[in-house]
């Protein structure tokens, strides 16, 4: 495949266009930015760690039914997806009290939910990714009622893979951010599923292994992120 122009270039990866029209490359990069970029730094192979982990949870997903962007990953950097009319919601599932939900509630880190929580997030960098709900989603034309319901439904049925995915690694599936987008009509999940937009604990310890330890000057950064590659990637 051969790979051609640039068209985004975001905090985290690079997308480019190929001889294919209908497939892109994604590329994954180093940089990792904090508080709507205020916070800039690099992780030294985050970009390769972030590659291998997405690859290996969409291949997961993928063999559970859920159809996602992801096609292959022919280099340590670098994921072939396809491409999607990405629609301008991001959506967070939550199992646990912690980040934002925290700060908004007044409520401890950590606390238990009773039931997940889904979230909607209007995906702009300019705007700091802002809070929405299902009302703000229609009269802005930013997702239609059907788009939302779905996601809300993959979301969900994701949540589930994914948590038990990581207990058995022992690691406990906090809360996460999808994106998703269009293609021939159906609703794809989209961008990465990676330690950048998921708060991932240690079972036992409840030692943070995303990049809270990056936003929080915790340490141990690149320990973290190759610590959930290995844990990803080994058989139970």
């Amino acid at each position: 495949m051969e790979k051609r122009d640039k068209i985004y270039e975001g905090k985290a990866k690079v997308l480019y266009t190929t001889d294919n029209p209908d497939l892109l490359i994604q590329y994954f990069k180093d940089e990792a930015t904090a508080f709507d970029g205020k916070k800039k730094g690099i992780i030294e192979k985050k970009g390769i760690f972030n590659n291998k982990i997405s690859s290996a949870i969409f291949r997961l997903i993928e063999s559970n039914g859920i159809k996602t962007h992801f096609v292959d990953q022919p280099s340590d950097r670098e994921m072939v997806v396809k491409k999607l009319r990405i629609i301008p919601v991001e959506v967070v599932v939550r199992n646990l009290v912690a980040g934002s939900l925290a700060k908004r509630l007044g409520m401890e880190e950590g606390a238990p939910l009773k039931e997940p929580i889904v979230e909607f997030f209007y995906k702009s960098d300019p705007l700091g990714d802002p809070m929405i709900n299902e009302y703000h989603a229609r009269a802005f034309g930013f997702a239609t009622d059907k788009e939302l319901k779905r996601m809300s439904e993959l979301a969900l049925r994701i949540n589930e893979i994914l948590s038990e995915f990581f207990d058995k690694r022992g690691i406990i599936l906090v809360d996460f951010k999808l994106e998703f987008g269009e293609h021939n009509g159906e609703v794809l999940l989209g961008d990465e599923i990676t330690p950048d937009g998921c708060r991932l604990w240690d079972k036992v310890t409840r030692e943070k292994m995303d990049k809270d330890r990056f936003r929080r000057d915790l340490g141990k950064v690149e320990e973290a992120y190759q610590e959930v590659l290995r844990k990803v990637t080994e058989k139970i």
